[in-house]
């Protein structure tokens, strides 16, 4: 009985944690669909991570309006931001 009960917590917490990814991946797509069709009129230069999966912060110029990084500030740029 105790084994059963185990089971089906288990396959009640792997269908939640699948139904979340698939609803994670169509958020993706409508921020990626989003951005892509962004002017990016406006841009500053802000801290972000490096990558989606790390912890190193940098320094990229953000597109305003939907938050994509766009570019690479040049070292006076840089310097002007950590100031």
């Amino acid at each position: 009985m105790f084994i059963i009960g185990f089971i089906n917590l288990f396959m009640r917490i792997l269908k939640k944690i699948i139904n979340l990814f698939t609803k994670k991946q169509k958020i993706d797509k409508e921020i990626e669909d989003i951005q892509n069709k962004c002017p990016h009129f406006h841009k500053s230069l802000k801290s972000v991570r490096k990558r989606l999966d790390s912890t190193t912060i940098v320094i990229r110029w953000v597109c305003d309006e939907c938050c994509l990084p766009i570019g690479y500030p040049n070292d006076k740029e840089q310097q002007n931001y950590i100031k």
